[in-house]
């Protein structure tokens, strides 16, 4: 289930240029693509003609060209030829794609998928510690990019990525340590911006492991606990700050769904120690290996994903990050901000996008649009009823 009506970081800006590339989230496809100017746009992949996919087309001026047929169109979605067409035929005004707000920053691309007005929406997140500008740059750090797939749900990675509790066990021996897992008490962070929870972190020191391979020639023999920080931007980015004697590390990770059972994880790694290109391989090798390390955890858990009762699974102190996580998230829910992942036969018989802004803001065009807006997902109190009504029946 996809929570509408948020600004997702959804790919990398280094990777968007003059060549329109595909983008899918949550069962559905976004064409991004560069214009002329250097804006990055972003707007639904498929043609309302015969539903070719607009990545595989191309971009002329300020507008994308399908690759089927050679319709035109503009940054908001107007076709603006039909290269079949006598030049002096109309074109149909139903001839439109959906278009998304999208701004560049931190070094992601932030597409806001849904349909709210500009006053009404919460704001990109501002990621600690980065500039607000199109690249990560942050004062004395060294960033390298990477994207990691796990096969699943968004939900329960963007949960393991702000679990503390997991880190002795999971990460034992890279920077976890078993033999003290013991999580100590702490406080939540939260930030809000016109009533939008914004972020929620937490710090705790953590017992590090014994050093292994070259660190073992480097670390001091009596090593600190070190300070850890992690947390979320809602709806789709963490945050994990390493603060070791060497210097910091500071991870950001966008969790993109791509559907219900496939996750992209699009991560930024930034140090302020080996800042020379030189040391760039091991640090991608380091968090590659974070990644590994997850993997059969999380692809593993069940349910594949997160039950809408709190009480469905058991929790205790060290999950309130989690437990903030899934609060916001039943809060959207309960908004009717949760959009249902299309089925297998739905997807292959009737195309359905995500609605944009452009929908709502033209009343005399609302029924003019040939793909139906994706519908909105039960709440969680109506999925209880339903299967409470299948107990019963059955």
């Amino acid at each position: 289930m996809l929570i509408k009506n948020h600004w997702y970081a959804l790919e990398f800006g280094h990777n968007v240029g003059d060549q329109p590339i595909q983008a899918p989230v949550h069962g559905h496809d976004l064409v991004l693509w560069r214009g002329p100017d250097g804006m990055v746009n972003a707007q639904s992949d498929l043609c309302i003609h015969r539903g070719g996919s607009l990545a595989g087309g191309t971009v002329v001026g300020d507008c994308i060209r399908c690759p089927y047929h050679g319709w035109r169109f503009d940054r908001q979605g107007t076709c603006v030829e039909i290269p079949a067409n006598r030049p002096d035929l109309p074109i149909p005004k139903r001839a439109r794609i959906d278009t998304y707000p999208c701004v560049e920053r931190y070094g992601f691309v932030w597409v806001f998928l849904g349909d709210l007005p500009p006053d009404e929406r919460p704001p990109v997140p501002a990621l600690d510690g980065l500039e607000e500008h199109t690249a990560a740059k942050a004062e004395g750090y060294r960033p390298i990019f990477g994207d990691f797939t796990w096969q699943a749900n968004y939900d329960r990675v963007l949960e393991n990525a702000v679990d503390i509790a997991h880190t002795p066990f999971v990460h034992a021996g890279s920077f976890g340590n078993a033999d003290q897992p013991e999580i100590q008490d702490f406080d939540l962070d939260e930030t809000h911006h016109n009533g939008y929870l914004t972020s929620v972190t937490a710090t705790v020191d953590l017992e590090p492991p014994r050093p292994s391979g070259m660190w073992r020639f480097i670390s001091k023999k009596d090593r600190p606990p070190v300070s850890t920080t992690t947390g979320f931007y809602p709806p789709n980015v963490s945050l994990l700050i390493v603060r070791l004697p060497l210097g910091e590390i500071r991870i950001f990770t966008a969790a993109v769904p791509r559907d219900e059972h496939t996750t992209v994880s699009k991560f930024c790694m930034l140090r302020t120690f080996f800042t020379g290109g030189w040391a760039d391989k091991n640090s991608m090798q380091r968090t590659i290996k974070i990644f590994l390390e997850d993997q059969p955890t999380v692809e593993g858990q069940r349910p594949e994903l997160l039950p809408f009762d709190l009480s469905a699974e058991l929790h205790v102190k060290s999950d309130s990050i989690q437990l903030a996580y899934r609060r916001w998230r039943q809060e959207q829910l309960d908004r009717g901000w949760g959009l249902a992942h299309p089925t297998d036969d739905q997807s292959r018989r009737a195309a359905a996008v995500i609605a944009s802004p452009g929908r709502a803001n033209d009343p005399e065009l609302a029924g003019a649009w040939v793909f139906p807006a994706v519908p909105q997902a039960a709440t969680g109190d109506q999925q209880a009823a339903v299967g409470q009504d299948t107990q019963e029946a059955t």
